[in-house]
Formats: structure tokens, C-alpha cells, sequence
């Protein structure tokens, strides 16, 4: 008599093999994952900014084991585990996945965060990452719903894509999924200029990529969107705000996970980048990266531009001198 066999997780859930590693940059890493398990990996329709989970090892080289989870107590039976014994669990953008069946690879690609200081667990993992590590993917399984892609546009009839290194990914994963009659501009903020990628777009979508160099974060980022709208504050992203470490915001949710109604926020014409705006009526706004700011360009577009909650997601991927939990 034959066991049954336990139906599979409506999720990925499991270990994955680094089979390839390329340094693309000083600040960007990619590399490529591999497993029979990733041969259900996928969405009904474009990835664009799917977000995925990545649980590394532990301080003792280790990974957790999952065997016989059920999907609804993964997450405490994780918890659950002593800390040295949990590992590093952090969240990331699909940047690519080929191939199909047991050959299927998923595309990853790290940022190295040596420029404010010591890495992180997860970027510690990639820059020392070789051919046989492993470490355990949570992911979508295609035909079931997981969430995490925040990159829904409707039927808008321009976009504006904004972030820094750590939005290039998932930026760069939009750019080259969207149709090739797509109009707009994607505004990329990086390191140095050794780190320009070579991203394709359609012809229709201008990219810009703004080496920081020796300037703060987020400043070359927020005075080209903010001359984009004709608007000119004269402030660093982080001066004069409070930040909000947590904004999470799309046109039908806020950080606090309550619906919005745009209603309850109406765009305001009467501002200096309401020209921009009535003129831009199909806009479709996607910024992301550290939380100052995000939280400035927020204020900005939504108060002073005019730009209507419906038409933008502001998401605060990190925090400059906070570590993720």
C-alpha cells in the first residue's frame, strides 16, 4: 500500500541552489537560483515588481527545516525557533526567471550596501555567495493568488518609475515587461556611475540614471522629480519631515493596511506642479526605496503636484541608520 502524498503548499516554500553568481557592479550582485521546486514558481501574468521572501542561513551556517509545515503556520512555526537557530529572513524583487520545469532559474538581484557602512545579513550572504550555497525561496506558485505585486497601472497612458539602488531591480523588471508602446520616464538613483545597468525599455520610456556620488541620499532623486513638476522646496529629502519607517502606500491601501478612499484626499490643482498634473491626467506613479525619501516626493506629488492617491504607490523599501528586523 502506498503513502499519500501531502498536497503541495499553496506557496513555494523550500531550498533553492545558487548555480550562478555575477557581479554586475560595485553595487549590484545577481544571481541565479535553482531547484525542481522552482518549476511551479510563478504568477498568472507579468511578474513586474513581485516580491519574494529569502530566509538565509543562521550565524551557524545553517537553514531552518519547513518538513511537514502547513502554509497557515509557517510563519509561527518559524518564530517559534530559537533565534540563533531562525537565520536571516529578508524581502526581495524577482528580477528575472527562465527556463521551465526542473531548469527554471530565478533571477535575484542584490544590492551590496557598502556605502552607509557594515552589511547586512542578506548582503554579507550575496557578496560572498558561490556556486552550491543554499538557501530557502517562499514565492508565488502559479494558479494560486500570493500578492506582492504593487505595480498595477490600470489603463493609465504614461508612467513615472522612481527609486534608488534598491528599487533598480524591481524597476528594471517593470521596464522590460511593459508593452512596447509604453510612454513615460523611470528615474534611477545609484552609487557611482559604474553602477548605469544595461536595462531595456521601450523606446517610448526615457531612462534616466543619476549617479549619487558624494551627495546624500535621495537628493539627486527627489530635485528631478520635483523639477519634473515644477516644484523646487530647496530642502535635503530627510530635513524638516518626520519619517514615516513603515510607508507602504498604493492606490487602495495604506500602511496601515486601511482601504483608501481618494475621496478622504483630493487632488489639489492649484499648486505649483498643478500644470504638470492636469496635463498628465493618465499618469501612473511607482516610487520606492529609502523611506525619507519617499516620504518627500510623497508630500510633494500629492499635496503641491496635485497627483490624485488613485494614480500613485509609495513604498519605503528601507530606512538610512535602521536595520531591518
Amino acid at each position: 500500500m502506498t503513502a499519500a502524498t501531502a498536497p503541495p503548499l499553496p506557496m513555494i516554500l523550500d531550498v533553492v541552489e545558487v548555480v550562478a553568481v555575477d557581479r554586475l557592479s560595485p553595487a549590484f550582485v545577481r544571481i541565479e537560483l535553482g531547484s525542481p521546486a522552482l518549476a511551479d514558481f510563478g504568477v498568472d501574468g507579468p511578474l513586474h515588481d513581485q516580491r519574494i521572501k529569502l530566509l538565509f542561513p543562521g550565524d551557524d551556517g545553517r537553514l531552518p527545516s519547513f518538513e511537514g509545515v502547513e502554509a497557515d503556520t509557517w510563519w509561527d512555526s518559524w518564530l517559534a525557533l530559537p533565534e540563533a537557530e531562525r537565520g536571516h529572513l529578508r524581502t526581495y524583487t524577482v528580477r528575472a526567471l527562465h527556463g521551465e520545469g526542473a531548469d527554471t532559474r530565478l533571477v535575484v538581484d542584490f544590492v551590496l550596501h557598502l556605502a552607509h557602512g557594515e552589511n547586512g545579513p542578506a548582503s554579507t550572504w550575496a557578496s560572498q555567495a558561490s556556486v552550491g550555497d543554499r538557501l530557502i525561496v517562499i514565492g508565488p506558485r502559479r494558479g494560486v493568488p500570493f500578492g506582492g505585486i504593487e505595480f498595477t497601472p490600470g489603463d493609465a497612458d504614461r508612467l513615472l518609475l522612481v527609486g534608488d539602488e534598491t528599487a533598480v531591480p524591481a524597476i528594471s523588471a517593470i521596464l522590460e515587461g511593459l508593452p512596447v508602446d509604453a510612454v513615460g520616464k523611470a528615474y534611477l538613483e545609484v552609487p557611482t556611475p559604474d553602477d548605469i545597468l544595461d536595462v531595456r525599455a521601450p523606446a517610448g520610456v526615457r531612462v534616466v540614471w543619476l549617479p549619487r556620488h558624494e551627495q546624500p541620499y535621495g537628493a539627486r532623486l527627489c530635485r528631478a522629480v520635483l523639477t519634473l513638476f515644477g516644484i523646487d522646496d530647496g530642502a535635503e529629502p530627510h530635513q524638516g519631515m518626520a519619517v514615516d519607517p513603515d510607508l507602504w502606500e498604493t492606490p487602495t491601501y495604506s500602511s496601515s493596511g486601511e482601504p483608501i478612499d481618494p475621496a478622504d484626499d483630493p487632488a489639489d490643482h492649484s499648486g505649483p506642479g498643478g500644470t504638470y498634473a492636469r496635463a498628465t491626467g493618465g499618469l501612473y506613479a511607482w516610487i520606492a526605496g529609502e523611506a525619507g525619501t519617499v516620504t518627500r516626493l510623497r508630500r510633494h506629488l500629492v499635496r503641491d503636484a496635485g497627483l490624485d492617491r488613485s494614480q500613485v504607490a509609495f513604498m519605503g523599501y528601507w530606512r538610512i541608520g535602521v536595520a531591518m528586523r
